[in-house]
């Protein structure tokens, strides 16, 4: 073999070499069993090192996917996803755990995890320190997180979540139903009368109970008078009047 073919194959050689020390250099979990993986994980999970407990949770799904451990890093790493500010890798972590089980003690933790991430996804890092009016967002993020929490709820309601869930549930209710008073009246002050009252009409049948409710039936009110639908009109206005007499009686006045 010619002289400088050699010195070419043994450089690439050592390079080879060298990489793969490196690479085992690099992994210094290789040795690790599913229980120092899993006791990793958990650590830097309480430390705040997020990035860090995801990495080590999938290690441990990848390298022992039937060992005990396996199963609870399902769930888990989706927590770490969410503190890792990665809401879609957490919403699908949450989603194949219930896929895959469904009968687990714990699911319900994995429907409660979801309305979290869903009720704060989207807010940017200037929000989270100056919140802004939430009735303002974007409320597609916010219907999930409550239909997220009403599944909870429903599904499962001795949870030791659902308490708290219920709770949530009351807040995105109110939310949810100022954000589509605020569509409203953006709609009236445009003349866009029938669209104005049917988001009136949507906020008592989806969201009853809401903090909103009287103002969706003088929404309402006034926008069937304009439309010349004077019973419906008539209608949401004896409603408004058995719920706050005062008003009602105002509206009545005003119109």
């Amino acid at each position: 073999m010619p002289r400088l073919s050699l010195i070419i194959l043994t450089t690439l050689l050592s390079i080879a070499l060298l990489a793969g020390c490196g690479a085992n250099r690099q992994d210094p979990t290789r040795d690790w069993s599913a229980s120092q993986l899993y006791s990793e994980a958990r650590a830097a999970l309480d430390r705040g090192n997020f990035d860090q407990a995801v990495g080590y949770y999938e290690s441990l799904e990848a390298r022992y996917p039937f060992s005990r451990f396996a199963q609870q890093a399902q769930l888990e790493v989706a927590y770490a996803y969410h503190k890792a500010d990665e809401p879609e890798m957490a919403l699908a972590a949450a989603d194949r755990f219930i896929q895959i089980n469904p009968r687990h003690p714990y699911v319900d933790y994995a429907y409660y995890l979801k309305g979290l991430v869903n009720a704060t996804r989207g807010q940017g890092y200037i929000e989270r320190w100056f919140p802004r009016d939430p009735s303002s967002r974007n409320p597609a993020h916010l219907r999930q997180a409550f239909e997220d929490f009403s599944t909870l709820v429903r599904t499962y309601p001795d949870s030791r979540y659902a308490d708290d869930s219920y709770q949530r549930l009351i807040y995105l209710r109110n939310v949810l139903a100022a954000h589509e008073i605020t569509v409203a009246d953006f709609y009236m002050r445009r003349g866009a009368w029938l669209a104005a009252a049917q988001r009136g009409r949507y906020v008592i049948e989806r969201y009853s109970e809401s903090e909103s409710n009287l103002d969706a039936l003088e929404i309402m009110v006034r926008a069937y008078r304009k439309l010349e639908l004077d019973d419906l009109a008539e209608d949401a206005l004896r409603v408004l009047e058995l719920n706050d007499a005062a008003r009602a009686q105002a509206l009545r006045e005003d119109l």
